[in-house]
């Protein structure tokens, strides 16, 4: 009997033994699965992390603004574009739309995409100063079933092309302008002769003159224009070679003596002897005349004309024409290098020129890799420079 306890004792300690065993190795087996599934969980997060990122950094990278809306309306992804547009700052996740852009117009567009699968080609207005014009594209989503998933929205700024276009529109509207008064005066003279007054020989010299006077206008208006197309094109050939500065100088003035004179202003060569640029001659020559004629036309009555440069330290010449006027008022100064800008417009027309020179300054020392800009205060003139490349 004591026998068949001591084996039972056996038995069962065996049994528990086992039993011990198995629950270790089954702990271990669980806890080993536990291991590998936090493992899997932490690199899923990890690579969906990573996605998330890189999808991010694309959508970042487009200039187009990107929104992405879940079937509430709320952002469910907006890139950088997009918060610099409307000015909000990430992240917007969960926001609604409208708190988001804070646009009505926006959201009503959005509205549409219940009746209608896409909105393209929308135009928006934001009232900025400048304004900004944005065109916004915007497609609804749909799950398999077809319920409503959402909508994207793509915003493109317009901006710069609304401004090409006003540009385009003045440009055309200055070219009118400046053709139609000499074709008007042309036309006025030929009409005159016809009817008669060409048997009139004072009259006929007077109305020659007239012709010709403002048939030279047109030449010199459309040889400026041709030129400003060339330069805009990069089609004009420049003929680089060492210049001296200061005779370039001196025959521009030599050149505008009689207009200075006609104006009793002094022109001031103030130019060392020896400095050279690298320079196409005859662009020089355009430049020099351009500001030079610039600053007699706009120079006090009984003023000076100075004309001056210095080296700089990056290898390059800076020149100065400075006249005594009445100055340029800041408004004008950001505009004065446009083409047909004219900040005194009567004077302007009254003295004549095409409105294009300093735009023809400006591009031609942007051909040579030089800068150009003005200086002015009210009442105390004017300063131009540009740089040249010494030789």
């Amino acid at each position: 009997m004591i026998t068949l306890v001591v084996f039972l004792l056996v038995a069962l300690a065996a049994a528990v033994v086992l039993w011990l065993r198995a629950c270790g190795r089954l702990r271990r087996l669980r806890e080993r699965q536990a291991r590998e599934v936090a493992d899997l969980r932490a690199a899923h997060e990890a690579a969906l992390r990573h996605h998330v990122q890189r999808q991010q950094a694309l959508l970042d990278s487009m200039i187009e603004g990107i929104v992405v809306l879940d079937p509430q309306n709320h952002v469910i992804l907006a890139n950088r574009a997009a918060g610099h547009f409307f000015g909000f700052a990430q992240p917007v996740t969960g926001r609604a739309l409208l708190e988001a852009v804070r646009h009505y117009e926006v959201a009503a567009l959005v509205a549409r995409l219940a009746a209608e699968p896409a909105v393209l080609g929308y135009e928006l207005r934001l009232e900025e100063s400048p304004p900004r014009f944005l065109q916004i594209n915007a497609v609804a989503l749909h799950a398999p079933d077809g319920a409503p998933a959402g909508a994207v929205l793509v915003f493109h700024d317009l901006t710069r092309v609304r401004e090409l276009e006003g540009v385009r529109q003045e440009f055309v509207a200055n070219v009118s302008h400046e053709l139609r008064t000499p074709l008007s005066l042309i036309k006025g003279a030929t009409e005159t002769l016809i009817d008669g007054a060409k048997n009139d020989s004072v009259a006929l010299d007077k109305l020659l003159a007239i012709i010709e006077r403002h048939a030279d206008r047109l030449t010199l208006l459309i040889d400026d224009l041709l030129l400003l197309a060339k330069l805009d094109s990069g089609r004009v050939a420049l003929n680089l070679q060492p210049v001296p500065l200061r005779a370039a100088v001196q025959e521009a003035m030599d050149d505008l003596a009689p207009r200075a004179a006609g104006r009793e202003m002094k022109l001031e060569n103030l130019l060392p002897a020896g400095l050279l640029v690298q320079v196409d001659p005859d662009r020089l020559r355009q430049v020099l005349s351009n500001l030079i004629d610039n600053a007699i036309k706009y120079g006090r009555l009984s003023g000076r004309v100075a004309v001056s440069a210095r080296p700089l330290d990056n290898g390059r010449i800076e020149v100065c024409v400075k006249d005594d006027g009445p100055g340029i008022p800041a408004d004008a100064r950001a505009r004065v290098f446009e083409r047909f800008y004219r900040a005194d417009k009567a004077r302007s027309r009254e003295q004549g020129g095409t409105g294009l020179g300093l735009a023809i300054v400006k591009h031609v020392v942007q051909a040579h890799g030089g800068e150009v800009r003005v200086e002015s205060e009210p009442g105390e003139g004017a300063a131009f420079f540009f740089t040249l490349a010494k030789a």
